[in-house]
């Protein structure tokens, strides 16, 4: 995270470079194989054995701290109110940009929290299931503006999170077709009760204006006991963007299900210009106005470089 050397003192994380966090691996063992570990790597996202070992463990060991410093927490509070609540989900929050590859780190942390002992269920959710449908969306004029915080339908989001906090079995989540660009009609996944759900999307950590009258304004961040900023400098986050419309030209977009199918018979001039159009008169709207300003409000920030490889990480002070 860019710092000022003025501010330097201030600065309300602790900053390691890559080396420095791999040493706090410590003796955690790796517990995911090569063929696993492939296959978990977003479209041009970047993830090796030494991605995992380096970034992933030294992060999967000091969430076994925060998950049972919360659990001992949980049952000291339950002790003080004389109450014999459920132990609450543990929930975690992955945001930053399209394409800087929130995917990707889901995936890891998910794959490497499920195999602490004892086994915790850990599950998964995007907010992509919860942007309203196209047909709203176009009504609403908001195609343009598709993963603006305006976008997702947040009451509904807002149910889904208070209701995994209370336990409630078992809670639905829709689902998000990206091959048609649209919601799934009358599909679902069924969370049922996790040990730990990680939640993945651009604008996880976004807030709002603040009531004059100080009345309780739910935001989806007040849900997380610890929340992840994968991050990148715009230039870099742009050209990922550019690669992978390139990519998705040649594959996914020649599906004639595809929304996106007028796009794949451009060439590749077209498809770059019709690409970082896209990206300026969109994403990066989206990314200045929405998501950037959310990134100091996480619990940590992996700063990657241009080659997808992280190198340093800002853990927030306690």
């Amino acid at each position: 995270m860019d710092v000022r050397a003025d501010q330097v003192q201030y600065n309300p994380y602790r900053v390691f470079t890559r080396a420095e966090w791999a040493a706090l691996r410590d003796d955690t063992p790796m517990t995911l194989t090569a063929e696993e570990i492939a296959r978990m790597h977003s479209m041009h996202d970047r993830l090796d054995i030494k991605e995992v070992e380096e970034i992933y463990l030294p992060l999967s060991r000091l969430l076994s701290f925060y998950v049972a410093a919360a659990q001992r927490l949980f049952v000291a509070q339950r002790h003080f109110l004389g109450i014999e609540d459920r132990k609450m989900p543990y929930i975690i929050g992955v945001a930053g940009s399209v394409a800087v590859g929130k995917s990707t780190t889901a995936r890891v942390l998910q794959a490497l929290l499920a195999r602490w002992s004892p086994r915790p269920k850990v599950d998964l959710v995007t907010t992509d299931g919860f942007l309203y449908p196209n047909e709203v969306l176009e009504r609403e004029g908001l195609m343009q503006k598709k993963g603006f915080p305006e976008s997702y339908d947040l009451p509904a989001l807002l149910s889904f999170l208070s209701d995994i906090k209370a336990g409630r079995r078992p809670v639905r989540a829709p689902v998000y077709s990206h091959l048609t660009y649209d919601i799934i009609p009358n599909e679902g996944v069924e969370i049922d009760r996790p040990d730990i759900l990680i939640v993945e999307g651009v604008n996880v950590l976004q807030t709002g204006r603040l009531p004059r009258d100080g009345k309780a304004v739910p935001y989806v961040s007040d849900f997380f006991d610890f929340s992840v900023y994968i991050d990148a400098e715009e230039p870099i986050l742009r050209e990922w963007y550019v690669e992978r419309f390139l990519t998705l030209r040649d594959t996914a977009f020649r599906d004639e299900r595809s929304y996106f199918n007028r796009y794949a018979k451009l060439s590749d001039k077209e498809a770059t210009e019709k690409a970082l159009s896209l990206w300026t008169t969109i994403n990066l709207v989206n990314l200045e106005e929405n998501i950037l300003p959310t990134r100091p409000r996480a619990t940590l920030i992996l700063k990657k470089g241009s080659d997808h490889v992280i190198e340093t990480v800002s853990l927030r002070r306690l």
